[in-house]
């Protein structure tokens, strides 16, 4: 029933709107991992808003094995782009820490990467008069599969509903490459995909998301479970409500 090519028109009038009211001018700027989000997310703000006013970020940490695919993404746009990496800093931080704590988990390790990216994104943006794009879309953020203040920031998001199986149909609406739409998935931080990280498909999840139905009881509960521990994630802020 879902209908790629209508969601694909319907995203890029969206994309259109939002810079008419939220940065008439602006560029958007899209961190470039070489994965399926970005590359969509950047097609659909090139149809939007022209090449012109698209910018892709990539920020390898050290050697980064699938950087190409991200070059070619670029190129295939036909979008301007900047490679800054985060190795240094990366290091530089990581040797900070493990002065000053007694341990550094290696979640604080892994998320380190994604809040690092965000600030130079952010740091791009305001140099070049940008609104960021958020690349994150629905089957991630259900089970929260993000970081929280590294890839699920952004100042607007294109595909945050859709979930992984829709945004590879609009991926394919574009016209774009299976290279760009069917590459397999991995977070780039721990060299497994991004399924052997959940430990289940994104078919199954994106099934259960849509219609309820998921013929694992396991997985069924285990995807429950996520979604319920990982939502203050999106939740806004705890905050005291002072009445004078």
């Amino acid at each position: 029933m879902f209908d790629a090519e209508k969601t694909r028109d319907d995203i890029v009038n969206w994309i259109i709107e939002y810079f008419r009211d939220n940065g008439k001018g602006c560029n958007a700027v899209i961190g470039i991992s070489g994965g399926k989000d970005s590359s969509i997310v950047a097609a659909l703000c090139a149809r939007a808003l022209g090449k012109d006013r698209v910018i892709g970020v990539l920020m390898p940490n050290g050697i980064q094995t699938d950087i190409d695919v991200s070059y070619s993404l670029c190129e295939f746009l036909g979008i301007k782009s900047y490679t800054i990496s985060i190795g240094n800093m990366f290091n530089a931080l990581m040797d900070e820490l493990r002065s000053k704590l007694d341990s550094v988990s290696e979640r604080t390790t892994i998320n380190v990467q994604p809040r690092l990216r965000m600030s130079v994104i952010y740091a791009v943006s305001q140099s070049v008069n940008g609104r960021v794009a958020s690349t994150s879309n629905f089957s991630e953020d259900y089970v929260g599969y993000i970081t929280r203040f590294g890839d699920a920031l952004g100042d607007f998001a294109p595909i945050a509903k859709l979930t992984v199986d829709e945004v590879k149909a609009v991926g394919r609406a574009l016209g774009l490459p299976s290279l760009f739409v069917d590459k397999l998935p991995v977070d780039g931080l721990t060299n497994k995909s991004d399924e052997e990280n959940l430990g289940f498909t994104y078919e199954i999840l994106d099934k259960f998301i849509r219609t309820g139905i998921c013929e694992d009881e396991n997985i069924k509960n285990k995807i429950i479970y996520l979604n319920q521990t990982n939502k203050f994630k999106f939740e806004p802020i705890p905050t005291f409500q002072y009445e004078p």
